[in-house]
């Protein structure tokens, strides 16, 4: 499960050796294939951990690259020592296993290992004097060989290979094997066959197989204390069997194969069972199987009433005593079970049942016992059960918050590739990471809830995984937590945004959160983000919705984003231009005269064009200079766009007369109209602005050539520091704005009104130090 405590040293170590194989263990052989250092020799806690955790990296971090020699290091038992390994998937081949064949192996997990064929069957007989535990679940290939009918290599050319069921192998010679999990086993292989020779079994899965006769598993009722019949259509002569295993315990089962000692569970949705249980089976169980401490009955239906009268049920507080049962036969029992399952039966809901753990769907404490039961083999029950969860964190409050987190956590990295559990777990963490919760979730919680949000991203463009990730993001501080994981967020979300067909709610989401994403950092990230095609993405945004004439928050968020991605940024800037910006701006200000926030985020974005001294000569064109003339007159939200027009031209008047290469309109009639726009804004406007430097601004005052553009950045000044005294007085202060407001006022060609607005700045800032000086002793 997902853990909230803080990584051990061993675990970090781990992880950057992997993600550093060639700086730390390894050298390239050939500058092909890794090959470990000669002096280095590793034990089997060491070695374990490499291969379980590169194995978790290739499944669950898209950044990582896996080696295609990687499992060849560990060829060697005497400098490398191999002993509980768990693989899973594609990641795993034959010559994975064959590269590994002389360890000597006490546990080998093979999950769903689809890419192993019958060579690896012949690997494993390498490890049969070793081998206490293994798992070939979900293994579906690998009692298949390649065959060629031919014979010759001509022959190939018509009779291509084709796939053979291998019948003869055994698990002969597996004389240490007492856990083996053969769970969704393909049909065609004689299990008993192929268990035959294993003399003491104590742990045996069988889910998804359907045998009509299981009487060969008496052979081991002296030793057999957990087994597992998950999806085995029942019969009367399966009960009888089992009723025979008398040794199903818990002591030596917990410790290889966890709670359920006997599983006769099923998927009720998977197909028709004709199977009943009755009080009768379960008595059958009770009376015969004293020493049971785990049993899952889930998604039966009960033939007969199992369950004691409606009113001696209710009766008393709730209690777990067998005595006291609400399940009848369940009285017999001589004390409560560990677990019991009863996901999606009727008795989950009855007030008294015998058990310290229950999986059901009741209440969260069932339902996140049946996730944590169940995630690992049964993803088809998985996911209806964070469904429920999912109904539980929507409308009420999770009370069991971490742990429910780590289980979809879990869920989803163990089933990266299930659309059921990526849309069901999606949802849930959506209501999981809301301001709710906030507080009780550690930052190394909420990365990991970022790391499988990124991972449902990736793997499905899926409208519904697309759209809860998005909105689970959404619940994140952007760009603070999203920072470690910043250009692989931005490269799905730009991915998202330039797919053909686009689910509208969707768009608006992403929208807003690449401009979040781009919105307070560092210049370094600004140019990486544009370099990936932000510029041009959004710009695509605005022309699509330029031709459907819409006007909305994906518009304006566009606009926006592209405010924010700019700033400061001359390469962006550049961008703007060189993908026809200029053109959209002029369309959207001529299709969309009243809408005052799209205005004002087109020029606060032409403001950052304007502060780059080598692209202001693009915006010398009558047409430009004209549009931001009249926008000087602009009562459109606030003054922002006056504001930000009037320091577009700021920007280009500080460039001299001999830069105005046009004859309309003249350079002295834009400054008339800037000095009048200047003189009727309102000194304690609140600015709907935020600045993260004053840099371009303070560049405007030490020079002759443009009053206006003097006068235009100290009022600036003027209004930041005397209605957000608190954030701009430090960063005026820092940024060396004091000595530059003290040189302007002594120059002659400054305007009076503007020396006394600076001197005015000043005293803010003077004020403002002298009220937060630290006068303690």
């Amino acid at each position: 499960m997902a853990s909230d405590s803080p990584e051990s040293l061993m675990t970090l170590c781990t992880d950057y050796c992997l993600r550093n194989l060639e700086g730390t263990l390894c050298y390239l052989l050939d500058n092909e294939t890794l090959r470990l250092h000669p002096d280095i020799f590793l034990p089997s806690e060491i070695c374990d951990k490499l291969v379980n955790e590169y194995v978790e990296l290739v499944k669950t971090d898209s950044i990582f690259e896996p080696h295609e020699s990687f499992f060849t290091l560990f060829s060697d038992p005497r400098s490398t020592r191999l002993a509980r390994i768990h693989l899973r998937e594609q990641i795993v081949q034959d010559q994975d296993l064959e590269a590994i064949r002389k360890q000597d192996l006490v546990e080998l997990y093979l999950t769903n290992c689809e890419k192993l064929t019958a060579k690896s069957l012949q690997t494993l007989v390498s490890f049969s004097h070793t081998l206490i535990s293994l798992s070939l679940f979900g293994c579906c290939n690998i009692f298949y060989e390649e065959e060629n009918p031919g014979g010759c290599e001509d022959d190939c050319l018509v009779n291509p290979t084709r796939q053979v069921l291998v019948k003869d192998f055994t698990f002969e010679g597996f004389s240490r094997l007492r856990f083996l999990n053969l769970g969704r086993l393909i049909e065609g292989v004689n299990v008993e066959t192929l268990l035959r020779p294993l003399a003491s079994l104590a742990a045996l899965d069988l889910s998804g197989i359907q045998l009509n006769d299981v009487g060969f598993l008496t052979q081991w009722k002296d030793s057999l204390v957990s087994l597992v019949l998950y999806n085995m259509d029942l019969s009367e002569e399966h009960i009888q069997v089992i009723a025979q295993l008398r040794k199903l315990r818990s002591n030596y089962c917990n410790l290889i194969c966890g709670r359920r000692h006997l599983d006769i569970s099923r998927d009720h949705l998977s197909s028709y069972y004709k199977f009943k249980l009755t009080r009768r089976v379960l008595n059958l169980f009770v009376e015969n199987l004293v020493n049971l401490t785990s049993l899952d009955i889930s998604g039966h239906t009960m033939l007969e009433n199992c369950t004691i009268p409606s009113m001696e049920e209710k009766m008393g507080q709730t209690s777990i005593e067998p005595a006291k049962s609400s399940i009848a036969p369940f009285r017999g029992l001589k004390r409560p079970l560990q677990f019991l399952g009863l996901f999606e039966t009727s008795l989950c809901r009855l007030t008294h049942i015998p058990a310290y753990k229950v999986s059901g769907d009741k209440n969260e404490e069932q339902v996140l016992n049946a996730i944590e039961a169940y995630t690992e083999h049964r993803p088809e029950i998985t996911s209806r059960a964070i469904n429920l969860l999912f109904d539980i964190a929507r409308i009420e409050r999770c009370s069991q918050l971490l742990r429910a987190l780590q289980l979809v956590i879990t869920a989803l990295k163990c089933h990266k590739d299930d659309k059921n559990i990526q849309v069901t777990g999606s949802a849930a963490l959506f209501y999981l990471t809301n301001s709710e919760y906030r507080m009780e979730q550690s930052v190394k919680l909420r990365h990991q809830v970022i790391q499988v949000v990124l991972n449902g991203m990736e793997s499905y463009q899926e409208v519904t995984v697309q759209r809860n990730c998005c909105l689970t993001l959404c619940n994140f501080s952007i760009p603070e937590e999203l920072e470690f994981q910043y250009r692989r967020v931005n490269e799905l979300l730009l991915n998202i945004l330039n797919q053909s067909r686009q689910d509208e709610s969707i768009q608006r989401i992403a929208v807003h959160l690449c401009n979040a994403l781009v919105c307070q950092v560092d210049n370094d990230h600004k140019e990486a983000v544009g370099k990936m095609g932000f510029v041009m993405t959004m710009l695509k945004l605005i022309q699509k919705k330029l031709a459907d004439k819409t006007c909305d928050q994906v518009m304006e968020f566009s606009w926006s984003a592209l405010w924010n991605i700019t700033d400061e940024t001359p390469d962006n800037c550049e961008m703007f231009l060189n993908y026809s910006g200029m053109k959209l701006f002029l369309e959207c200000l001529k299709e969309f005269p009243e809408k005052q926030e799209l205005h004002r985020n087109m020029l606060g974005l032409l403001g950052n064009v304007a502060e780059v001294k080598e692209l202001r000569p693009q915006l010398m064109t009558s047409q430009f200079i004209s549009v931001f003339s009249n926008l000087l007159e602009s009562k459109a939200d606030g003054i922002e766009v006056s504001y930000n027009a009037c320091g577009v031209l700021s920007h280009i008047m500080f460039d001299g007369p001999e830069a105005w290469g046009i004859c309309e309109p003249h350079r002295e009639e834009v400054v008339k109209r800037m000095w009048a726009a200047i003189q009727s804004w309102d000194i304690n406007s609140r600015r709907n602005i935020n600045y993260r430097s004053f840099e371009p601004i303070l560049r405007l005052l030490p020079q002759g050539i443009s009053p206006v553009s003097q006068h235009w950045a100290t009022w600036a000044l003027y209004n930041l520091v005397s209605v957000y005294p608190d954030k701009y007085c430090p960063l005026l202060i820092k940024e060396g704005g004091i000595p530059l407001l003290k040189d302007m006022i002594k120059m002659a060609s400054a305007r009076q009104e503007t020396k006394e607005m600076a001197r005015k700045v000043i005293e803010h800032c003077s004020n403002f130090k002298e009220e937060n000086m630290d006068t303690s002793r």
